[in-house]
């Protein structure tokens, strides 16, 4: 029986999942600045009901972005001590395939372009697909303004789903005609993450927690921000 915990900060959400061979436990909050405070006490509390502790995982799943660079970094703190500690693999997760994952539940068949509001005009965003009970990028995760937001070649009906869907208005002509339905309170879950580290567990694809990276995509205006300090 497969046994992951999954942590994400990466967003004004802050959630921990359990996973204990088919069954998934979630604790899910929209606690904006509180992620660090919150998100070790409710990994305590959820192994607590579940009767685990860390040393009985196999493996720890975080998301690694893109998303908050603040969030992103306790997430990914927090998994790789608790890794080290336990001498576990860790499994970074995409933020945006996790939120592409469970639009698939909702739109079988469909196109998903998952979107994040990036701060300063700008949004994360890739075009995703369902492939198998993961997800596919059809085109690489990046950072741009709205307006750069193209879905590429015509194919099957588009789902908007994240934060960054309330930029909609400003998606080039042809992304807002094709998009046929949007949503923009979605967050990425670590219900949904893990669901994407079992997939990477089984096939092997694990790090040591120290080679577990965050993906920030806009690592030039962290480091500007730096220069700055």
């Amino acid at each position: 029986m497969m046994r992951i915990l999954a942590l994400d900060t990466s967003s004004d959400a802050c959630s921990v999942a359990l996973m204990q061979g088919d069954a998934i436990l979630e604790d899910f909050r929209i606690e904006p600045r509180r992620h660090t405070h919150l998100l070790l006490p409710m990994v305590e509390q959820m192994l607590a009901e579940a009767g685990l502790s860390v040393q009985s995982l196999d493996a720890i799943a975080f998301g690694r972005g893109p998303g908050s660079f603040a969030g992103i970094r306790i997430a990914t703190g927090a998994a790789q001590g608790l890794a080290l500690a336990a001498d576990l693999p860790v499994v970074p997760v995409s933020t945006l395939s996790a939120i592409a994952l469970a639009a698939f539940a909702e739109h079988p068949g469909s196109r998903v372009l998952s979107v994040l509001d990036a701060r300063m005009d700008e949004v994360y965003w890739s075009v995703c697909l369902a492939q198998g009970e993961g997800v596919e990028l059809l085109q690489p995760e990046q950072v741009s303004a709205p307006q750069a937001v193209e879905l590429g070649a015509a194919g099957l009906p588009v789902i908007a789903r994240g934060t960054g869907v309330r930029y909609l208005d400003q998606f080039p002509q042809a992304t807002q005609l094709a998009v046929q339905h949007a949503a923009s309170e979605c967050y990425p879950h670590a219900a949904d993450m893990l669901k994407l580290a079992a997939i990477e567990l089984q096939a092997g694809r694990v790090f040591t927690p120290e080679a577990a990276q965050p993906v920030y995509l806009r690592d030039q205006v962290a480091w500007k921000k730096k220069d700055q300090q």
